[in-house]
């Protein structure tokens, strides 16, 4: 005779997050702009700026390998 597990009821618990957003700041400590990073893609918001200027995740890559410089982890 087989028995079937009980569901167990869940407890309040943090939702996961949507995406991690970063300050940027110059060396002066001062902010130039914000960088968003979604599972769906990058956004790039300037100091103050109320847009969001965006690629997807494919494209940045792409960019990022004709453009950017080979770095070291």
């Amino acid at each position: 005779m087989e028995t079937k597990k009980a569901a167990t009821k869940r407890v309040n618990s943090f939702a996961p997050k949507k995406f991690e957003e970063h300050h940027i700041v110059d060396s002066d400590g001062k902010v130039v702009g914000h960088v968003r990073v979604k599972p769906s893609g990058i956004l790039w918001s300037p100091k103050n700026g109320k847009d969001w200027y965006g690629l997807s995740l494919s494209d940045f890559g792409d960019y990022a390998v004709k453009n950017g410089k080979k770095q070291s982890k």
